[in-house]
């Protein structure tokens, strides 16, 4: 009897220790890997090379204990880089949005850093000058009004008309499990609205690269030399984390699942939360009827002089919803209905952000949120077609 318990302990103990490197082996296998977390596949294209980085604070390999910024990995590894190029808020993630963006060097890498924000929006030839492959790493959100898509295009431009090939590390986009939203008018075009698409487009960085070059949007219908290194374990609904946020009014993932429809508000009169430790979770205005729930915006990182300083803001906190599955029009319906001077909500801009003219008029003139959506959908339904064509994940 004893001899039978003794094996019975061992087979258990071999079992559980078989289920366990089993669920270990899966738990590794489902991990989402970005891009930039593939070295195997891109750094054997840099070796020799002199190479031109497009990235910013949120370009970050993991570890098992730490992350590091993708720049200071391929320094790491040898790679020769010559310059980085930083999107709008600067190389390291600090400036607020709008604001200009100078040439400077990075303390840490002693490296150029050359700003694709302000009047130079895309790299000139003299900078790109001895550069033989640029790399492109941006944490996107998946809104076309956020310019890291318009910081794409100018670089795939740039490395086109210049002959250089650009490799995209691909990044989960914590929006793609929805498309939504007007699709951008022409009129519209700007440099927060470059191309045909809704507000949300469902896609990674790395697909809208490709869209991008298939659908001829470069001028004169140019052709990048495009790369792109996928996600591992990644589809478009799968819930997905960011290690660090990717501006600096995006401070977690409520404020980034909220953002597609709380920016409806930016171009009006009403806060958005800058200034505040909740920024794009809250909303607001001191003209509101006085509510339960007020906040007073101040100058804090990444809004200097937010909208309302100092002034109390009654309004609705949204911390507590739960994240959106489609462009949520109601806060932006809810704001106008209670807003007492209705002649001065929109600001300038407004048509800019939305994309299409329609959507102040439909509201002005009391339109329900159901005829306002279904204005959309024939262009919505055509530009989902032609997204297909461009996917890398299911």
């Amino acid at each position: 009897m004893k001899n039978h318990l003794n094996i019975m302990t061992l087979k258990n103990t071999f079992l559980f220790w078989l289920v366990s490197a089993c669920m270990t082996s899966l738990s590794c296998q489902s991990q989402v890997l970005p891009g930039a977390e593939n070295t195997k596949q891109y750094i054997k294209l840099l070796n020799g090379k002199n190479i031109g980085v497009v990235a910013h604070q949120a370009s970050l390999i993991s570890t098992s204990d730490k992350n590091i910024h993708l720049v200071d990995a391929l320094l790491n590894e040898k790679i020769n880089v010559e310059k980085v190029f930083a999107p709008e808020h600067g190389f390291r993630g600090t400036a607020d949005a709008g604001e200009k963006i100078e040439n400077q060097i990075d303390n840490t890498t002693k490296l150029p850093i050359i700003s694709l924000y302000g009047k130079n929006r895309k790299p000139t030839n003299e900078q790109l000058e001895g550069i033989d492959i640029m790399v492109f790493d941006l944490q996107d959100v998946g809104v076309r009004f956020y310019t890291y898509l318009s910081t794409l295009h100018y670089v795939m431009e740039a490395c086109a008309e210049n002959n250089i090939p650009l490799i995209v590390l691909d990044r989960p986009n914590p929006n793609a499990h929805y498309v939504d939203g007007p699709v951008l008018e022409k009129e519209h075009t700007s440099f927060v609205g470059m191309h045909p698409v809704p507000i949300v487009y469902g896609m990674t960085i790395g697909e809208y690269a490709q869209m991008i070059n298939g659908e001829k949007w470069l001028t004169n219908e140019i052709n990048c030399d495009l790369t792109v290194i996928p996600i591992q374990n990644y589809t478009h609904s799968t819930p997905y984390k960011l290690p660090i946020r990717p501006s600096p009014n995006l401070p977690n993932e409520k404020s980034i699942s909220l953002y597609p429809s709380l920016c409806l508000l930016e171009p009006t009169v009403i806060s958005v939360g800058r200034g505040t430790a909740i920024q794009f979770q809250i909303y607001g205005h001191p003209d509101f009827p006085k509510t339960d729930f007020s906040f007073t915006p101040e100058s804090n990182f990444g809004s200097k002089n937010p909208k309302h300083k100092g002034q109390i803001c009654y309004g609705e906190n949204l911390t507590q919803v739960k994240s959106p599955n489609k462009l949520e029009l109601r806060w932006l319906l809810n704001a106008y209905k209670h807003f007492p001077q209705k002649d001065s909500f929109f600001l300038k801009g407004f048509e800019r952000i939305v994309g299409v003219s329609s959507l102040r008029k439909q509201i002005e003139e009391g339109e329900n949120e159901t005829a306002i959506r279904s204005s959309w959908m024939t262009n919505l339904e055509l530009f989902k077609k032609i997204r297909k064509n461009y996917l890398i994940y299911p």
